[in-house]
């Protein structure tokens, strides 16, 4: 019997809920870490991601900073801010999940080590819920994927040495005939800012690109 296209809507969207469900119950980083119950997460979990039936766009982060986890919205800061204005959308329309998709190698704020800086994505989350987070997205057309380790794992092996060598090759992963197109970005992080200056092609060259896909897949 042939499956119609509303049926197959709200299987997706069954199968969607249910993964939201449990990725907003997920505790793995504190009941059962990696390394041992000395690398547990040091507060209690908060995972943040925005799983969609509609959106195209898949925004692949890293992880949430305190201001996210204290408020339970993803790019809920100043990298938000500076992501938006790369994207040239406001926060309507970034926080529509049926333009955007959200998910971070990390779900949870990892903390901060001895400098202050934010931890890298705890390593027991992606590969427990990425995966299945894009199986259970088909409709995804395009993956923005902001840093080092969105990088690694949307384009694996095609990666470059070092982020700024990913970013300057991102015609290569765009206009691509096989999988779905990644186009590798900096962190907008204010961390970034002299990466930035320091290379202008950036913005000359891959935002109004990026401007011109998000325009068209979010209508």
């Amino acid at each position: 019997m042939r499956v119609t296209v509303e049926k197959q809507g709200d299987i997706q969207e069954a199968l969607i809920e249910r993964l939201r469900d449990s990725i907003a119950r997920c505790r793995i980083c504190w009941d059962t870490p990696l390394k041992g119950e000395g690398d547990r997460l040091p507060h209690e979990p908060r995972p943040v991601a925005v799983i969609s039936a509609k959106a195209k766009i898949l925004i692949a982060g890293q992880a949430p900073g305190l201001r996210v986890h204290e408020s339970g919205l993803p790019f809920n800061d100043a990298s938000g801010d500076r992501l938006r204005t790369w994207l040239n959308v406001d926060r309507d329309m970034f926080y529509d999940a049926d333009r955007f998709a959200i998910v971070p190698m990390g779900f949870c704020f990892p903390g901060y080590d001895d400098r202050g800086s934010d931890l890298p994505p705890r390593r027991e989350c992606a590969p427990r819920w990425c995966d299945e987070a894009m199986s259970a997205m088909p409709q995804i057309e395009l993956v923005l994927a902001i840093g080092q380790y969105a990088q690694a794992y949307h384009l694996g092996g095609r990666r470059k040495k070092s982020m700024t060598e990913t970013v300057q090759n991102w015609r290569n992963y765009l206009q691509t005939n096989t999988g779905i197109p990644v186009l590798p970005l900096p962190h907008p992080s204010w961390r970034n800012t002299s990466w930035l200056r320091k290379n202008p092609w950036f913005e000359q060259e891959i935002l109004p690109t990026l401007r011109q896909h998000v325009e068209i897949l979010t209508r």
